[in-house]
């Protein structure tokens, strides 16, 4: 891969994953309810989540659409109900308590390294970004050396942007002090994740 082409691959990386989507404004509610502190497992599962399902696509998992049409489908119901789950979780996210905070409960709680991991696979905003990383900045008869590169890229890219969304989140936590507003927020953050749901449900 030609320096030029690092250098286009990084600025890619770097302007889709610092624009608004489905991880960023969860990063951002967290961020609000929960601080920065507790978000960074959030954080750590989205940028090295991402760069493994970049990875992944670029050895051709994607072509299991092309084998097994009616799994696109799967994909599709489960995203929708799993989304509707998240932004119900947003919605009704309170102030932690003493017990949420020193990890006693699993209510009231950011998501785990594991769950943002899994989240990848069924952010539409994600495979949209894989497939357009790998088109790309990779050739037809790519070595994997080439995909690992587009996939460092993402995790560079993902300490910056992960950081930048959740310090937002918390820098609202410290403007908003009042419980009504605190969760007006939640609700617009709620609706928002909702309203990127419609890439996938137009299909």
């Amino acid at each position: 891969m030609t320096y030029d082409l690092l250098i286009s691959l990084f600025l890619f990386a770097l302007i889709s994953t610092c624009t608004p989507g489905p991880n960023n404004i969860m990063l951002l509610a967290s961020g609000m309810n929960y601080g920065v502190v507790r978000t960074i497992p959030h954080m750590l599962g989205i940028g090295l989540g991402f760069p493994i399902m970049v990875f992944l696509v670029g050895m051709g998992i994607s072509k299991v659409f092309e084998i097994v049409p009616h799994s696109y489908l799967a994909l599709k119901i489960t995203c929708t109900i799993y989304f509707l789950y998240l932004a119900w979780r947003i919605a009704t996210a309170t102030k932690p308590n003493k017990e949420a905070i020193e990890g006693n409960t699993s209510q009231n709680r950011p998501l785990t390294f594991l769950e943002a991991v899994a989240f990848q696979w069924i952010n539409p905003k994600a495979w949209t970004m894989a497939l357009t990383a790998i088109s790309l900045y990779t050739p037809v008869n790519q070595p994997v050396s080439n995909v690992a590169i587009v996939a460092l890229a993402f995790v560079v890219a993902s300490i910056f942007s992960t950081n930048i969304w959740a310090t937002m989140g918390e820098t609202m936590r410290k403007i908003i002090q009042n419980e009504v507003s605190r969760k007006t927020f939640n609700y617009l953050c709620a609706l928002l994740l909702l309203a990127s749901l419609y890439p996938i449900l137009r299909g």
